[in-house]
């Protein structure tokens, strides 16, 4: 799939953003989408609901037009402070992304694809949305425990009945996708994908690529990492996922702390611009349609714009290889995430 891009001014901001068409739909998607796990507070460190609030307004002002949130990003709470960030007559400036297909007992999180669990759950997510429909609807995890026809299928009535104007999956195979293809459109793909886990490179973006199905690439900035703002004594608290991430333990973090150094420094003398602008237009010149930036503050924002408008070239892309192989010797990708298979 060649990714149908614009290139648009905001009248009222100045600022430029790309876009593009998500195939079978009539989206047209900022090729940077707000992500709001963080928001959330769950697995982050917290979160302020004001500047929280402030942080999702003020992607609409970058000119970005995609939100994505969860049911499970705080047990519903990223999706309750989207719904009021967007009140007021911002919700038809916004495309809304959630997920649907995970439940929680207890603060423990597993895999429930059944249409019984889609049925209740997106009834949840449209209160706490504060909205009628969903832009993109996209099933979080694939639940091995029933077939993935009947999640298909679930969702496929969703999506004839017009509950929700886009049907997706997360962390879905080829073979995956293939089975619930046979059954129901499939528009979006949501993939881990980031300068340092490139694992869908082989098969799942070519893929994607012949059967014209957007991807939305999560994790651009590495948990972030490649926003450059970490350092050696750079500390995580409470119930922050990077705490139990392997990336960021003594053995590893060094080395990825120095690939982000050379990274950045590449990027200024290159380019004139960041490691955190770096890459995420590698990512989208990958072929990712759009890739997610996750932010809890309005200045975490602030570099967009610099991502937008201009290219990776062969010499460049090598380069950023060579920096990667000889400074992270010891990579880990980000399997660790994954809830479990089976109720």
């Amino acid at each position: 799939m060649s990714v149908q891009q614009t290139v648009d001014r905001n009248s009222q901001t100045g600022t430029f953003m790309e876009y593009a068409d998500i195939p079978g739909t009539e989206l047209k998607v900022s090729r940077v989408t707000l992500g709001t796990w963080a928001i959330g507070g769950w697995m982050w460190g917290g979160s302020d609901e004001a500047e929280s609030i402030a942080t999702v307004k003020a992607a609409l002002r970058h000119g970005i037009n995609v939100v994505d949130t969860a049911p499970v990003y705080g047990f519903g709470r990223s999706e309750e402070i989207v719904g009021k960030a967007l009140a007021g007559g911002l919700r038809k400036d916004a495309l809304i992304a959630t997920k649907v297909g995970l439940e929680w007992h207890d603060g423990k999180i597993t895999r429930n694809g059944s249409r019984e669990r889609i049925m209740r759950e997106v009834e949840d997510s449209l209160k706490r949305l504060k909205t009628d429909r969903i832009d993109i609807y996209q099933v979080h995890w694939p639940d091995p425990s029933r077939p993935i026809a009947e999640t298909a299928r679930a969702m496929r009535d969703l999506y004839e009945q017009g509950t929700i104007r886009a049907i997706g999956v997360s962390n879905f195979s080829v073979k995956q996708m293939d089975e619930f293809r046979s059954v129901s459109p499939l528009h979006v793909l949501q993939p881990p994908y980031n300068l340092f886990e490139r694992g869908i490179d082989k098969e799942i973006l070519p893929y994607c690529k012949k059967h014209s199905i957007a991807t939305l690439g999560y994790g651009a900035l590495c948990r972030g990492l490649l926003s450059g703002r970490m350092r050696a004594e750079t500390k995580f608290s409470g119930d922050d996922l990077r705490r139990h991430d392997p990336k960021f333990q003594t053995d590893r973090f060094p080395q990825y702390l120095a690939a982000v150094e050379q990274l950045d420094r590449f990027a200024r003398e290159r380019y004139g611009t960041h490691v955190i602008e770096l890459a995420v237009r590698w990512v989208l010149d990958q072929g990712i349609t759009t890739a997610l930036w996750g932010a809890r503050r309005p200045d975490e924002l602030t570099p967009v714009e610099a991502a937008m408008g201009w290219s990776l070239d062969s010499a460049a892309k090598t380069e950023i290889d060579r920096i990667i192989a000889e400074t992270v010797v010891n990579p880990v990708g980000p399997e660790f995430m994954a809830p479990p298979e089976y109720a």
